[in-house]
């Protein structure tokens, strides 16, 4: 085969993404596509990279974030993914989105997370989507509509309450305009106050409004601790009715009496993935992070302050110090922190590697790229499961763990041409080193970034190379099976 390519990776080890066992070859990239996978001894192009020990692979896909801001805000805020080797994002998770939502004072938690009223500008998600275009950004982006950001509009702040006919259908009109605009799903956040009040049967009447551009359901469910299987049966009930794919986001078995469950709640969702299309997301630690919420509070889980509004200096340390060194309880104390965020350490470590080593697991940081001091997830989760549960533990094969950030999420998306290593896919490519790839970041210095990622390329533009990023910005909005 003779092709005249812009770059060439050659003599590397090839994942392509689909699970298939490795092999040695060439990669050849003509503009944003992949044109040639094998044996290019004949091919030339305007530049070679000798991957010979490497591993070329497709772009990391974060199938869960928080990253509705931090995509229109550069390499800044996007550092920490294109360094772990990711391409692509969702974002919309747990029923926060941007858009389409424009506030004037600072949005209730956990809407927060993506900033004060300043970011809340899109009155609809076709601004959010010129703004991405115009701004451009490192990564891919596929967006998700939420339902907590589409309650506290079609309410008027009213939410903790089921929504009434007329509210449920501006929201649903809200959810299909964004579709034509370029959203790719909806989310909904039922464990959090602005969500809860809303019944099933809301939530399928929103939903409906992206039935007609065949989107997807994600959700973080209502329940992931005692209530964590009716939660599920909750979340295949609303896939059946819509006749659409669902993705239970960020998957657990949270505090101690609950621990092991996940054997339970594998079975359950095996079950009713062999009848309708489930998947479900997870995060290779045993600690969580979201907004601070004293009503959840557990003297016997360690609670690690992310960011206060009116204490900043307490990110990043224990809450319990926090509340010895203001001589008072933990409840007294993280309600004087509020607005904050935390993190949780709430989960077992059987269960955490139980439910990576699932068949219909994703991966995903669930990064909250805003806080002060953020879990380490968002700079290390990619780079943690080929190091540690792959090469260290052994808990999967290269391939595997591989198919599980790329050709699986993609295919469970809707992401065309995306997540594969074959002619005629995008160029959405990682080379990395197989021996030493690992995470760095730690719960206590949680910002370091990652070893082993060679170099990573959106759609055939380097955007990140020798340990730096390139500053380019070829990422495109993504929409689901378009």
């Amino acid at each position: 085969m003779s092709l005249r390519c812009d770059l060439i990776i050659r003599d590397a080890t090839i994942i392509d993404g689909s699970g298939a066992p490795r092999t040695i070859g060439d990669v050849g990239v003509a503009g944003d596509r992949i044109v040639g996978v094998g044996d290019l001894g004949g091919s030339s192009a305007d530049r070679e990279v000798i991957g010979t020990g490497k591993v070329i692979a497709p772009g990391f896909i974060d199938a869960h974030t928080h990253d509705d801001r931090a995509v229109l805000c550069g390499p800044s805020c996007m550092t920490c993914k294109i360094s772990q080797g990711v391409t692509s994002v969702v974002v919309g998770n747990c029923g926060v989105s941007l858009s389409p939502a424009r506030m004037t004072t600072r949005p209730p938690p956990p809407l927060d997370l993506l900033g004060d009223e300043s970011w809340w500008t899109f009155d609809s998600f076709g601004d959010y989507a010129n703004e991405l275009r115009k701004r451009g950004c490192e990564v891919n982006t596929y967006a998700l509509v939420g339902h907590q950001t589409l309650r506290v509009q079609a309410m008027d702040g009213d939410v903790y309450r089921p929504a009434k006919d007329s509210e449920i259908e501006t929201m649903r009109l809200r959810v299909k305009q964004s579709m034509a605009e370029g959203a790719s799903g909806f989310s909904t956040g039922l464990y959090y106050g602005l969500n809860s009040h809303a019944p099933t049967a809301e939530v399928i009447a929103v939903a409906e409004g992206m039935k007609a551009r065949d989107g997807i359901y994600v959700t973080h469910m209502r329940n992931e601790a005692d209530q964590v299987c009716a939660s599920i049966e909750e979340t295949v009930k609303i896939g059946n009715r819509l006749g659409l794919p669902v993705v239970i986001s960020h998957h657990k078995c949270s505090l101690p009496e609950n621990y092991g469950r996940s054997v339970q709640t594998l079975a359950l969702i095996e079950a009713a993935a062999s009848m309708q299309d489930v998947a479900f997301d997870m995060y290779p630690y045993p600690a969580g992070s979201t907004v601070l919420r004293p009503e959840t509070l557990r003297p016997d889980l360690r609670t690690v302050i992310t960011w206060s509004v009116p204490f900043p200096e307490m990110a990043g340390k224990d809450l319990s110090e926090v509340a010895r060194r203001w001589n008072t309880d933990q409840h007294t104390a993280a309600t004087k922190l509020l607005p904050a965020g935390a993190m949780t350490f709430q989960m077992d470590e059987e269960d955490v590697r139980r439910i990576m080593r699932h068949p219909l697991s994703m991966i995903g940081s669930d990064g909250l790229p805003h806080d002060t001091v953020p879990h380490p997830r968002l700079w290390g989760t990619f780079p943690r499961v080929l190091g540690l549960y792959t090469r260290q533990l052994g808990l999967l094969d290269l391939e595997t763990a591989v198919h599980k950030m790329t050709g699986r999420t993609a295919a469970v998306y809707g992401m065309l041409d995306r997540g594969a290593i074959r002619p005629g896919a995008f160029a959405d490519l990682v080379l990395f080193d197989p021996a030493t790839v690992i995470d760095k970041a730690t719960f206590e210095e949680s910002t370091l970034m990652s070893e082993g990622i060679e170099e990573v390329w959106a759609n055939g533009v380097s955007t990140f190379a020798a340990g730096k990023v390139t500053g380019e910005k070829p990422g495109r909005l993504i929409t689901r099976n378009r």
